[in-house]
């Protein structure tokens, strides 16, 4: 039931922010906005006001701003026509899409700013304490365990975990002498730390060091902050997912990352109802980094997507006239083809995750 609470709280969240992006800045162009709905599909509840017609429709998910004359082959009363989406300026036309997208972007500014001015900023706890002792490691050979705190590793003390690791990188694969806190019982173990692979946040391979086979406990202090600091942490928090995510997909594309790691729906719901299970802060964190994955998906320069439309607009401006018409539905046919196979894909992985685990 957390899960599909909070995938229904999440995705209504993030499509509404979406499309009423594009919704505010179409009217800010003057722009007539025919339908404002969140889902696609038969019409479940909708609502008139004022020239707008507002709906939530059965298939939720996505969303979708109806502006007056889209397209340009569109029958226009001549009273109306400089409300058209087709007859305003490329540039307004860009800005418009373009601010679905970006959007979502700024969402994530606004969360990870609510999370730290509420909270505080979340800093690494300090000290040496182990968060996880790798299997068939020499630590775990050595006898370490989880929650150990190490003293000082051949007679120097350890007051930070970079110590810990310039102590056994430095080591050169000679045996190391390790004082550690267990409990209230100080305990003098030996290890021999081995060589290997140093692995980035995408498994590639960037180096080799010697290691124990131990990793830093991932508890956190939250540090009260100034509004101006936890803006600027929130700023600074997003670039980093967008970086983050690009990447990602460019790994995708070089294979370095399988796709089989590509989640949709099903996965969304069941990491929301665990990030809500471990509270508002997680589940606010999960929010923002779905909020800059739509958005930057949406970026992408596939037809159907915002990007696609961009591109469009973008080759509209450099050649002075827009591409034909039964050239854009081609590629849009071809756009939604991609979507479509992702979508099966996405749902594929998912379905094998599920039996997997059973």
């Amino acid at each position: 039931m957390n899960s599909i609470i909070s995938f229904i709280v999440v995705l209504g969240l993030l499509i509404f922010v979406h499309e009423f992006g594009h919704f505010i800045i179409a009217k800010l162009f003057n722009v007539k906005v025919l339908k404002f709905s969140l889902g696609f599909g038969p019409k479940v509840y909708g609502r008139k006001y004022g020239e707008t017609e507002y709906l939530i429709s059965g298939f939720p998910l996505g969303g979708y701003v109806k502006m007056f004359g889209e397209k340009p082959e569109e029958d226009v009363e001549p009273d109306d026509a400089d409300r058209a989406f087709s007859s305003k300026p490329v540039w307004q036309r860009f800005l418009i899409v373009a601010a679905g997208p970006v959007s979502n972007l700024l969402f994530a500014v606004l969360l990870f700013f609510l999370i730290f001015a509420i909270a505080g900023i979340p800093e690494p706890e300090s000290g040496t304490q182990i968060g996880a002792v790798t299997q068939d490691s020499p630590a775990e050979a050595a006898g370490l365990k989880d929650d150990d705190i190490i003293l000082s590793i051949n007679g120097t003390e350890t007051r930070e975990w970079q110590d810990v690791s310039e102590l056994i990188r430095d080591s050169n694969g000679m045996e190391v002498e390790l004082s550690i806190l267990r409990g209230d019982e100080v305990l003098h173990l030996t290890g021999t730390p081995e060589m290997d692979e140093i692995k980035s946040i995408f498994g590639e391979v960037v180096g080799k060091r010697f290691i124990l086979g131990i990793s830093r406990s991932t508890r956190v202090i939250y540090e009260k902050s100034s509004l101006i600091d936890s803006f600027m942490a929130g700023l600074a928090q997003t670039w980093t997912f967008i970086y983050l995510t690009v990447m990602g997909i460019v790994k995708i594309f070089q294979r370095i990352v399988p796709a089989s790691e590509l989640g949709g729906p099903i996965l969304i719901a069941q990491m929301a109802g665990q990030q809500l299970e471990a509270g508002w802060i997680n589940l606010t964190y999960f929010m923002g980094l779905i909020s800059i994955n739509l958005g930057i998906l949406n970026l992408l320069p596939v037809p159907v997507l915002d990007g696609g439309h961009l591109f469009f607009f973008s080759l509209e401006a450099l050649r002075g006239k827009p591409l034909e018409q039964q050239t854009q539905e081609k590629f849009q046919q071809f756009g939604l083809f991609l979507l479509i196979s992702l979508m099966i894909f996405v749902f594929y992985n998912d379905l094998a995750r599920i039996f997997a685990k059973g």
